[in-house]
């Protein structure tokens, strides 16, 4: 696997990949790499013959008092885990690499990015469309990928890439879980044993409410009041949103109708998790 800080570099590699025939597969993280993660990746290797993965902690997506601070951050770790996975290149920048000094160019996907995570982190969608579209132009991949525990972001880029005109394919993959059904995420770290076991009404809530969809409830704020229940029984919980939307436009039912998507973001403790289900 080679390692690449700069964009010339990375970009470079993606030419002298696509110029041997071979379609590239791109995977923008974060780091702090997990399963969720690994399985991107090798959903990267099965569409192209190269893999490329960035590890980036974007400063951007944070807001004021947020945890850019103490994201967890693994280099050495998340290197074996890409090569154990089989990528082929690491794009590691640094701050400077991707926002030089007098950077003031930001992308925006208005209606999109307005409501749920939106709401709570006004900047955090401008931030994950910006460096997105500053990766997208020095990896050039030709299909990138992206979890569907994140599908406010996954909606937001790929009205992004539609708009202006990327030539990229945006794949969303399934939501990987843990075996006690916590979505996976580099934040569950965060949890103490406790945190941990309230934050398991996350996924109960969501199987509560496909239940109740597939049993033929249409009336969004009955579902809705039996997902705040489930959560709101456990301690060290606070909701930050619990809704129901269309799962094109992020906006909200007033009656269910598919596609629709059951979107939650909770505090555990001091930790902000999320997690949704398609009501297909």
């Amino acid at each position: 696997m080679k390692i690449f800080e700069t964009a010339d570099e990375i970009r470079s590699w993606s030419r002298a990949e696509k110029a041997r025939g071979h379609g590239v597969a791109f995977v923008p993280t974060m780091g702090a790499l997990h399963e969720g993660h690994l399985s991107l990746m090798r959903e990267g290797k099965r569409r192209a013959e190269a893999l490329a993965v960035s590890i980036y902690v974007n400063p951007a997506q944070f807001g004021p008092g947020e945890d850019l601070a103490r994201y967890p951050r693994d280099l050495e770790g998340d290197l074996q885990k890409c090569r154990s996975v089989g990528a082929h290149a690491l794009f590691a920048p640094s701050d400077r690499e991707m926002y030089p000094d007098g950077f003031q160019s930001y992308v925006s996907v208005e209606d999109v990015s307005k409501d749920l995570c939106g709401a709570s982190r006004p900047t955090h969608f401008r931030g994950v469309a910006t460096v997105v579209a500053k990766l997208f132009n020095m990896v050039e991949p030709d299909v990138a990928l992206f979890g569907e525990k994140d599908f406010q972001q996954l909606a937001v880029i790929r009205r992004m890439v539609k708009d202006l005109g990327y030539p990229v394919e945006i794949v969303g993959c399934p939501t990987v879980r843990d075996p006690d059904g916590l979505a996976m995420s580099s934040r569950n770290r965060y949890l103490s044993p406790a945190e941990r076991s309230s934050a398991l009404s996350l996924n109960r809530s969501l199987g509560a409410a496909r239940e109740m969809v597939d049993a033929g409830e249409r009336d969004p704020e009955k579902v809705l009041a039996k997902v705040r229940a489930i959560i709101e029984a456990e301690p060290d919980t606070r909701i930050d949103y619990a809704k129901i939307v269309d799962a094109g436009t992020m906006k909200d039912l007033d009656e269910i109708r598919r596609p629709a998507l059951v979107a939650l973001a909770v505090f555990v403790g001091s930790t902000r998790l999320i997690d949704n289900t398609l009501l297909a």
